[in-house]
């Protein structure tokens, strides 16, 4: 009798179990208008959960209006967002897989345009540009609009927006959170010395620069149920001498650990505009692979995971226990169905597909 791939095995979380240990990460797809989810929303997530991925995480989904990396992101800032995520979460869970929500603020890479009308800066004064908040009034790209450095009652706002998109996402249906803390957003600023020069309580040394992120966790477990995973996602280094690093991560994942936080999705770069980052199949593995060994945390590995193989021989050779693909997802929706078949694993097909199940 074969045996399962560690690929195809399930894995629980608190009260949720995941009925293998593919994930749909999070992907930005700018289609939204103030910050309604559409129909692409439910296509594109639902086709992946019919495609069969254990646990499907949305896009970074602002907390405020002013978090949007674009006038087009997906947004849970207010009640009326509720109504169109809860079609999807629903959808999701009827076809077997778990609804997991990315909560994001975008800091000083706010206010863009989308990748395909160029990605530029929007200016404050442009139509559909707003003013951007950060750390420190350091932007992003040089001749970028300068951010505002936030004050105490704006690092209050950001809390307090957090909390309130996460007692929306439960009423939204979701059953997983992700704290978007990489990529150079704004806790990710806060983070790394590179981008946060402050003098306060929240600059300076580690403790301080690591406090927006706790706070924020601290307030948002007030609310968010303790039998349902937190998940925090990390740029484990941002490929920059002076900037966050692995040693940096280690330490966090650490005391994330102790707060209640569940799994380390691991990430990297995104704060520094020409950072040298070494591009190649798996590149990021061995961060989840080192968090995970000197930690204990469960880990999410992520950074061109493209085959079936792949995939299992991470899991297997415990560098990780989570999968994260993207780009492998926009190109086969169905990829833990085509997975299951390089593996040799039996998997439930939709009983709608099951006639083009054996080929």
């Amino acid at each position: 009798m074969k045996i399962m791939s560690v690929l195809f095995s399930p894995l629980s979380i608190r009260s949720i179990q995941l009925k293998n240990r593919i994930v749909v990460s999070p992907m930005c797809q700018y289609s939204s208008d103030d910050g309604f989810s559409t129909d692409w929303h439910l296509v594109h997530l639902g086709s992946r959960a019919v495609g069969g991925a254990g646990l499907i995480i949305t896009e970074a989904t602002a907390v405020s209006a002013e978090g949007r990396i674009s006038p087009n992101d997906l947004g849970i800032w207010k009640d009326e967002h509720i109504v169109g995520l809860k079609r999807i979460t629903r959808f999701i869970q009827e076809n077997g897989s778990v609804a997991g929500i990315q909560l994001a603020h975008a800091g000083r890479k706010a206010s863009h345009n989308r990748p395909w009308e160029g990605g530029s800066a929007i200016s404050p004064t442009e139509e559909n540009g707003w003013q951007t908040v950060a750390p420190s009034a350091i932007p992003f790209v040089d001749g970028e609009p300068e951010p505002l450095a936030l004050t105490k009652e704006g690092l209050e706002k950001v809390q307090v927006d957090f909390v309130s998109a996460t007692k929306r996402s439960l009423a939204a249906g979701f059953q997983v959170i992700e704290l978007h803390a990489a990529h150079g957003y704004l806790l990710h600023q806060f983070l790394s010395p590179l981008s946060n020069q402050r003098t306060d309580e929240y600059g300076g040394s580690f403790e301080n620069r690591i406090r927006l992120l706790l706070d924020v966790i601290e307030r948002v477990q007030t609310v968010w149920p303790q039998d349902l995973p937190l998940f925090v996602r990390l740029s484990a280094t941002d490929w920059t001498e002076g900037g966050w690093t692995i040693d940096d991560s280690v330490r966090l994942a650490g005391i994330l650990k102790t707060k209640g936080v569940d799994v380390i999705d691991c990430s990297t770069g995104g704060n520094v505009a020409r950072a040298k980052i070494p591009v190649g199949p798996g590149y990021q593995v061995e961060f989840a692979e080192r968090i995970k060994q000197e930690t204990g945390i469960t880990t999410a590995a992520v950074g061109l995971i493209t085959t079936a193989e792949q995939a299992d021989a991470i899991l297997t050779n415990g560098q990780a226990d989570l999968i994260l693909l993207a780009r492998e997802f926009l190109r086969d929706a169905y990829f833990p169905l085509h997975a299951a078949h390089a593996l040799s694993d039996e998997v439930q097909w939709p009983v709608q597909y099951e006639r083009a199940k054996s080929r």
